[in-house]
């Protein structure tokens, strides 16, 4: 029971290193991709900034990794709802 709960956190904490990992790549590269984007081509262009479709594109993937890591915390949802019914089982 105890490996199993170092196993868990041991994962969680894994989970958490790679998402930390992904938004620091995210910002550096998104950082160098508005650079290029203002030196290049903002002087002569007056439309939309080609950098936003790699940021929002790559930030749709930052969210949902960060959803996946905190907020569902790596619990399965079946296994969540078998245990609610299990309880109002018992009572």
């Amino acid at each position: 029971m105890e490996n199993e709960k170092d196993d868990k956190l041991w994962k969680k904490a894994e989970a958490r290193v790679g998402f930390k990992k992904h938004l620091t790549t995210y910002i550096l590269v998104n950082i160098f991709i508005w650079l290029v984007w203002y030196f290049t081509t903002a002087p002569y262009y007056d439309g939309f900034p080609w950098a936003a479709f790699v940021t929002l594109g790559w930030g749709i993937g930052i969210v949902t990794n960060y959803i996946q890591v905190y907020v569902n915390d790596g619990v399965d949802v079946t296994e969540k709802e078998y245990e609610k019914l299990k309880n109002r089982e018992r009572r």
